[in-house]
């Protein structure tokens, strides 16, 4: 977790500002983290205990969320696929597909699935690790110059309702196109490897 909490940091810190950080630096900063030392402490930052909730629910949640979708997805594909190889004969190119293709789409459907279902508490989470650690974002409303992150929220439940108080709703999906541009490109990447998959077997046959 406080590896986690390092590697947040280098992710979203301005380009403007950061200094040219090692390979190792988030190991640095993870250690520094968890025994107080090496790293600039402020009042603002939440103790890790404080942290330890919200980051494992929302890795258990986001493991059970996949998992389910992954496993439905995947059993009506199969169930389509098994259906459409009685009603018809298939070519083996489209059978090497049913058997690899199937599983590659179930991925896919479940990491988008709860990521989107979790993208607010994903928020929250990432808010409550960068909270005091003199973290500079890039201001994106004038695009030349840089904001600290001075927020003082006291916990994960402190966090959750200062976000809908003052931002609303859309607060907790500030971020969210970026995980549209993720998954657009994903699934442009699975077409086109269908699409070189079944030419290549065509050929082969």
């Amino acid at each position: 977790m406080p590896f986690y909490s390092a590697s947040l940091i280098e992710t979203v810190q301005s380009e403007i500002i950061r200094d040219n950080a090692g390979i190792l630096e988030c190991v640095k900063e993870g250690i520094g983290r968890v025994i107080g030392m090496g790293v600039p402490h402020s009042k603002r930052l939440l103790p890790l205990l404080s942290l330890v909730f919200p980051t494992v629910l929302h890795g258990v949640l986001h493991y059970i969320i996949s998992s389910v979708i992954q496993k439905f997805v995947l059993l009506i594909l199969k169930r389509k696929t098994y259906n459409s190889h009685l009603a018809e004969s298939t070519s083996p190119v489209q059978s090497m597909l049913d058997a690899y293709f199937p599983e590659l789409i179930a991925n896919f459907a479940a990491s988008l699935c709860s990521d989107v279902i979790l993208y607010p508490l994903e928020t929250v989470l990432h808010r409550l690790h960068i909270q005091g650690t003199r973290t500079i974002i890039d201001n994106t409303d004038l695009g030349y110059e840089v904001l600290p992150i001075n927020t003082q929220y006291e916990g994960m439940r402190d966090c959750i309702n200062t976000i809908r108080q003052e931002e609303g709703v859309l607060g907790f999906y500030k971020g969210f196109g970026a995980v549209v541009i993720q998954y657009t490109l994903h699934a442009a990447v699975l077409q086109i490897t269908k699409i070189i998959y079944s030419t290549l077997l065509q050929n082969s046959v």
